[in-house]
């Protein structure tokens, strides 16, 4: 890609808008290259969706605007692209239903569909009605050509071509019941998993920390289950989470923290417990909040055959040399444009959707 088409231009200044943004921020002053107006909007915007989600600390939503400047960079985005034939795309209008577990977790798709020529309807989480429409704002006004390419609606969805929803396996049984009729995405619960061999190094499993208690274990990259060779000792894990002992003093996460552990106590479940990180034995994925599960193996193809039997409920897998689509520790939350959710490929679907 030679040059770049301003559909995707208007990213890359997005992108570049983000990445100073958040060093101001880091870094408490304003730069001279910093629009000062959007400065504030974004400033402002980041306190209002922390006081509409507790879950959407200031922390946590940087760390999604400063991942969002390292994915957008021209470099990722061609990368990214190259692979397309974008001109092939005839234009729809491709109805979105956002999840809004963690910020901007639907980002991803608006991009999608904008940067295929597309436009998007827009249904948002109510989890999560501040920071999209935001970014959209931005990139309306630096690019003029995506006005009435983006329509936010609360009104049932109509007069779409194709559709990609995101929610839970209650909610999916719905969405192929109203969509089914038109092309669709549709995806359901998935989590994260790793596989530790016994052998990690502690700046591995420190690392791993951030794979798990990023956004309070709510997206669908967290990892939420440890695979473990049988008799694995715990100590060293729980060891290097200990720079997470500050999130207990978050009232939200400490109250399901509070809750979960009751409830195990009073079922006689057995689980370990570090005062801020439970980990549980359980053949489940979904862990709860402040929970992670744990399943033994005594041989490596055993947890590779399982993993592969069970991929439709995990979004990625943490190891080190194990997978070939493995994700490294502590990368879960920092995907690259490629890695798509559910692994379908949404530039793919759309420019097949006629």
């Amino acid at each position: 890609m030679t040059r770049l088409n301003p559909n995707i231009e208007a990213f890359v200044k997005l992108g570049e808008f983000l990445g100073e943004f958040c060093k101001c921020i880091d870094s408490k002053t304003v730069s001279l290259t910093v629009d000062s107006a959007w400065f504030e909007k974004f400033k402002d915007v980041i306190t209002t969706s922390h006081h509409h989600n507790g879950w959407f600390t200031k922390a946590n939503v940087l760390h999604a605007l400063r991942s969002w400047s390292v994915a957008l960079s021209v470099e990722n985005l061609e990368r990214w692209l190259t692979h397309y034939d974008l001109s092939n795309n005839r234009s729809k209008r491709v109805a979105l239903v956002l999840a809004g577990n963690i910020p901007m977790v639907g980002f991803h798709d608006l991009l999608t569909v904008l940067v295929t020529g597309n436009t998007a309807v827009v249904k948002l989480s109510s989890n999560d009605t501040l920071l999209l429409p935001l970014l959209v704002e931005y990139l309306t006004e630096i690019h003029p050509g995506f006005k009435d390419k983006v329509v936010f609606t609360k009104d049932r969805l109509t007069h779409f071509d194709a559709v990609i929803a995101t929610g839970s396996n209650n909610t999916a049984r719905y969405f192929e019941y109203y969509f089914g009729k038109k092309p669709n995405i549709i995806r359901k619960n998935r989590n994260a998993v790793a596989v530790l061999t016994g052998n990690e190094t502690k700046e591995q499993l420190t690392a791993l920390a951030d794979d798990i208690f990023r956004y309070y274990g709510l997206g669908c990259r967290s990892v939420s289950k440890l695979f473990v060779p049988k008799g694995y000792d715990f100590d060293s894990f729980f060891k290097a989470q200990i720079g997470y002992d500050q999130i207990i003093k978050q009232h939200k996460y400490a109250n399901n923290y509070d809750y979960n552990k009751a409830v195990y106590l009073m079922s006689e479940f057995k689980f370990l417990d570090n005062g801020f990180l439970m980990v549980k034995e359980d053949a489940g994925y979904a862990s709860p909040i402040a929970t992670v599960f744990y399943e033994e193996y005594e041989m490596q193809d055993d947890v590779k055959t399982k993993i592969s039997a069970d991929k439709e409920h995990i979004q990625c897998v943490v190891s080190k040399g194990l997978f070939t689509d493995e994700v490294p520790f502590g990368k879960t939350q920092s995907p690259e444009l490629w890695d798509y959710a559910d692994g379908i490929d949404t530039v793919e679907f759309l420019l097949k959707t006629s």
